[in-house]
């Protein structure tokens, strides 16, 4: 006999429009290790290699994960010395 599903306690949030967007600098013999942290968070977040010399990187992750994505940061800043720079694409 097939067993009923339980209903969801509230309804999922429709998925964003667009990613969110920051970039990281470490230094280029961090990546690979931040790579390794990254994937260990079920690949919380996808990044690409801005600028290998200087070891800049595009983070994109989910809006809705925002909180788990900056928390996940913060704990590694006691591992890897990370510097959050000003996103090029918006005004100041």
């Amino acid at each position: 006999m097939a067993r009923k599903r339980k209903s969801r306690p509230r309804p999922l949030p429709a998925p964003p429009k667009y990613s969110s967007r920051i970039y990281v600098q470490m230094a280029p013999s961090d990546i690979a290790i931040f790579r390794f942290f990254l994937e260990a968070m079920e690949n919380l977040a996808l990044f690409t290699v801005a600028d290998r010399f200087k070891g800049v990187l595009m983070l994109r992750y989910s809006a809705h994960q925002e909180r788990e994505f900056f928390e996940f940061m913060n704990d590694l800043k006691e591992e890897i010395d990370i510097k959050i720079l000003p996103n090029p694409s918006t005004p100041s």
